[in-house]
């Protein structure tokens, strides 16, 4: 669809080297680059944005995400290549707050239509990740300052405000539906079969939360442990508690004031698992897992889909998770 095949912008050109970009290649749905089908082109940052752009797109997009299978996505850094992509396409789907370096890239790029998942979803603070597990199961949801760096958009959530909306399936519909908006906005020539495109997946979605609700609602324990806390909106959506061994950030290192904590959450609640993801490394929770004499699983953040993954697209790794949280919360 892209009919604007202008070469990137200068002031694009000097953020590349001024940001000090790496050379990246970008992944693609498919062999062609962003900005030179005859589709509706969409640069998604990483693979949730992706997921939802290809399911409401259809037929009538081409999808390019800029961060590849297997990397993890806090990590991305754009190269000049990427950078031409964003000019070249017609959209931009990513999540503000999760990856700097995209953040700054899309705030340059000459793109028509720029879709902050952020904006479309009330964010909030998740304050269990950083330590204190304040009783039995009381408080165990609090929010540090809920909403409390409000940008122009209310959603400024740079301040500390957990990005991981994805992970709980009723926010991710949100999400759809205002992408689902956008791109009929953005190409009202679709704009019908992105409405039933998006009505489909919402479906999905809606039918996610329901095998969650109904997975989880008679289980021996409400806590679960995992390596960073990336899964606070689904503990919220279900009544669990998280207790993370980092915090937001998967390559933090926790304390040995933490890990021991941790051991004795585990203890009082009748923990059995502890959690790693695929995508970073599994030392810290094999290493409290052996101390603690407990069993570790997977519990994926669904950032990318590899061969390690438990399922072919983010519908089937979240029933993956749903299994695993339930042998690991003694669901009945």
């Amino acid at each position: 669809m892209n009919v604007r095949r202008r070469p990137i912008s200068a002031v694009a050109l000097a953020a590349v080297t001024a940001l000090g970009l790496s050379t990246l290649t970008a992944c693609s749905s498919d062999s062609a680059a962003a900005g030179t089908t005859d589709k509706f082109d969409v640069v998604a940052s990483f693979y949730p944005m992706a997921f939802l752009a290809e399911r409401i797109g259809g037929e009538h997009v081409h999808v390019t995400s800029l961060t590849e299978p297997g990397q993890e996505p806090h990590d991305l850094e754009i190269s000049a290549h990427q950078m031409g992509e964003l000019e070249k396409s017609d959209a931009a789907l990513y999540l503000k707050g999760l990856q700097p370096a995209v953040d700054k890239a899309v705030g340059l790029a000459e793109v028509s239509t720029k879709i902050d998942a952020a904006e479309l979803t009330t964010l909030e603070t998740h304050g269990t990740e950083v330590g204190g597990h304040e009783d039995e199961h009381g408080d165990e949801h609090a929010h540090e300052g809920e909403h409390a760096h409000e940008d122009e958009h209310g959603h400024d959530h740079e301040g500390g405000a957990d990005p991981h909306i994805w992970l709980d399936p009723v926010k991710y519909a949100e999400v759809a539906e205002g992408v689902g908006k956008a791109f009929q906005k953005a190409d009202p020539d679709h704009a019908a079969d992105y409405r039933k495109n998006t009505e489909t997946l919402v479906g999905d979605l809606k039918a996610l939360d329901k095998k969650f609700r109904t997975g989880l609602a008679d289980r021996r324990t409400d806590v679960f442990l995992t390596t960073h806390a990336a899964f606070g909106y689904l503990a919220e959506r279900y009544g669990l508690t998280e207790e993370a061994i980092s915090g937001l950030d998967p390559e933090s290192e926790p304390s040995g004031a933490r890990m021991k904590e941790l051991q004795e959450i585990a203890k009082a609640d009748g923990v059995t698992t502890v959690f790693y993801e695929t995508l970073v490394s599994d030392r810290t929770a094999k290493t409290l897992a052996a101390d603690a004499g407990l069993k570790t699983d997977v519990l994926d953040p669904v950032e990318g889909i590899t061969d390690h993954s438990r399922g072919e697209d983010y519908l089937q790794v979240m029933e993956a998770n749903l299994t695993a949280l339930r042998t690991a919360l003694g669901a009945r």
